[in-house]
């Protein structure tokens, strides 16, 4: 009961990029179960669960997110967690992948990330509070063949977390970097037996995690019981990583 009466108190704003599918939704819907207000970006169109907001936008765009952001705010209030989830990828290797291949996966992963902190911090300064959550990747640290853009993009996001963190931390608002492993999706679902079996081999743990299980330290940290963690890297890897 009484954490029932937490989540009613705090009903923050919950902002969270690329948030339709996958980790993104669980990550929302987990905000949603929490008693949040929780909205989410998405860049084409797609059923949400009652009671999330969905507002096209598109992070490689500042003008796009400015509107996505001023539609959220006239529904929620100003943002106060920031989940920066949305990204893509272009996997080849290095020999083989061309500059539109690097820089585009860049422009959304890091750009893009910086592009919604900056448009959420205006508020998150103004209120004196804030959680900035960035999802990377197990692979930005551990690095991968055929992932070069990729894991530079997500290694990125640490750089900007400890800079935030340096740059805002006395005002109440945190930074910090969730890296996920290898996730039970429909994508890793498809991929042929031996394959599966092959990544499993690599990790201690010897399953993959469900999607909920990083939405719930996304959760976790963006809490007030995580108020005095910032600039740290979480792995929700199953040990795979190490913490690299």
């Amino acid at each position: 009961m009484s954490a029932s009466v937490g989540a009613q108190k705090q009903a923050r704003s919950v902002l969270v990029t690329g948030g339709n599918r996958g980790i993104g939704l669980a990550i929302a819907k987990a905000f949603l179960a929490n008693g949040d207000k929780v909205a989410v970006t998405f860049r084409s169109a797609s059923e949400l669960p009652e009671g999330i907001l969905g507002v096209q936008a598109d992070v490689t765009d500042a003008a796009s997110i400015d509107a996505a952001f001023t539609e959220v705010e006239a529904a929620h209030g100003p943002v106060e967690v920031l989940v920066a989830n949305a990204g893509i990828t272009k996997d080849t290797l290095l020999m083989r992948m061309s500059e539109d291949d690097f820089t585009s996966v860049v422009d959304t992963n890091l750009t893009g990330a910086f592009r919604v902190i900056k448009r959420a911090s205006k508020g998150m300064i103004r209120m004196r509070k804030g959680r900035v959550v960035l999802i990377s990747s197990v692979v930005g640290l551990y690095g991968s063949p055929g992932q070069i853009n990729y894991a530079a993009s997500k290694a990125g996001l640490v750089g900007i977390a400890r800079s935030l963190t340096r740059e805002l931390g006395s005002r109440g608002i945190t930074a910090n970097v969730v890296a996920p492993g290898f996730i039970s999706t429909d994508m890793t679902a498809a991929l042929p037996e031996e394959t599966q079996k092959q990544y499993l081999s690599t990790i201690p743990a010897g399953r993959f995690a469900s999607a909920e299980e990083v939405a719930d330290v996304v959760r976790w940290i963006s809490s007030d019981e995580a108020a005095y963690i910032s600039g740290a890297v979480i792995p929700v890897d199953g040990g795979l990583g190490m913490g690299h």
